[in-house]
């Protein structure tokens, strides 16, 4: 469950991890979404490469969204209820759209706010979102969900700064025409993660805007759909732009200057995906870690031993998880190339990571170049999802510490 209590001028809130375990942390009022990626960063050991994001989940409703970097997390845990939950994971597209904004924006969506409605340039698409004093506007079809039904309509919709208008006359954008649907200022755009029969959606692209002072009430929410994927990601990045302006560009700019509770730290390099555990010797009256990796490796392998003896029920239970350890290491026969050594079945594999050069850009693989990947992390995390050319997915890494 999802509980909040005072603690003096501090917030309680529980965080959950994508393997679903979950972390408790003080929230001060004037904390931000980007603080307390940062501080579960260093907590989890993971790699802060900007991409971690704190999601807002509203399992009830079926909706979630990340939260911008500089959203208080305070101010958002107002608007959710006992059975919402905080996320903790990974979106890489968070900030695509300052890379690539032409796959955001097709040409025939957006237009000027103005009498002559022309095409932007692709050079100022982006500035004219950012800055306050243009006015762009996203057009197109949507279908919006009837109040209290499962019905919907496909209507002809604008945003723009002031919100989110439809027209009561075809395509016709005069005043007299446009009905307004939503504002920008007090409501947040949700990726709807329920199934298209459970709305009798037309579309699998919804999406929704939900107001920011309402909590479940299901008749204040605006569902819409869109028809494609590509349009569907145009109104939902165009409603970021246009609500929060210059802030997201200061965001993806300038990731190391904001305010950071644990920015004198660290970070060690490991995912939290990994659900790593610290190899430890209990043999003597205390406890140590074990240091020496090979060491590590036949421990475990002792320990499964062990488990294997207690009978086969308990071995089903208990055995495979033990012995799903690995490492990374230099290759001692080729100095630029690196060994995975993993420890599966009581029996110790070894697999080469190849270093591959292409028009300049550095990649290694595991399979003889099928799969690449831009540095050792991403393999790891790879091979942690995926079973690949690996007799096994990638559970648990030993610690590798310099003597």
């Amino acid at each position: 469950t999802f509980q909040l209590t005072q603690n003096g001028c501090y917030l309680i809130i529980k965080v959950y991890s994508e393997d679903g375990a979950g972390k408790v942390v003080e929230v001060p009022a004037d904390m931000r979404a980007r603080d307390v990626c940062q501080f579960l960063v260093y907590k989890s050991h993971c790699l802060d490469d900007n991409s971690w994001s704190l999601v807002e989940h509203h399992p009830l409703l079926g909706l979630e969204r990340c939260l911008e970097d500089h959203e208080l997390v305070v101010q958002v845990q107002a608007s959710m209820t006992s059975d919402s939950k905080f996320l903790f994971r990974k979106n890489y597209d968070k900030y695509e759209f300052f890379r690539n904004p032409l796959n955001f924006f097709p040409e025939q969506m957006v237009a000027w706010c103005q009498e002559s409605n022309g095409s932007i340039p692709h050079s100022q698409l982006l500035q004219n979102f950012l800055n306050s004093s243009s006015c762009p506007e996203v057009q197109g079809f949507l279908y919006l969900k009837t109040s209290g039904r499962k019905s919907w309509k496909r209507l002809s919709m604008f945003l723009r700064r002031s919100g989110l208008y439809y027209s009561t006359k075809g395509s016709s954008k005069e005043p007299r025409h446009l009905q307004l649907l939503s504002d920008l200022e007090d409501s947040s755009v949700f990726t709807v993660t329920t199934g298209r029969k459970l709305h009798n959606a037309p579309t699998d692209y919804k999406f929704c805007i939900k107001p920011s002072k309402v909590r479940s009430e299901c008749k204040e929410l605006r569902m819409l759909c869109a028809e494609d994927e590509q349009s569907r990601t145009c109104w939902m990045t165009a409603f970021r732009l246009l609500k929060y302006g210059i802030l997201l560009d200061q965001n993806y700019k300038s990731p190391q200057q904001r305010k950071s509770p644990v920015s004198h730290f660290t970070t060690p390099v490991r995912s939290v995906s990994e659900n790593s555990l610290v190899a430890m010797d209990f043999s003597g009256r205390t406890g140590r870690v074990i240091e020496n990796p090979l060491e590590a490796v036949s421990a475990a392998v002792e320990e499964g031993q062990k488990w294997r003896k207690r009978g086969q029920r308990m071995k089903k239970l208990y055995y495979p998880s033990i012995l799903l350890l690995f490492l990374l290491r230099d290759c001692q026969s080729n100095p630029k190339a690196f060994v995975l050594t993993l420890c599966h079945h009581q029996k110790i594999r070894h697999f080469q990571i190849i270093p591959c050069e292409e028009e300049g850009q550095m990649s290694f693989s595991l399979d003889d170049g099928s799969t690449k990947f831009t540095d050792l992390i991403h393999l790891v995390e790879f091979y942690q999802l995926n079973r690949g050319v690996l007799p096994c997915k990638l559970k648990h890494p030993c610690t590798a510490v310099a003597l």
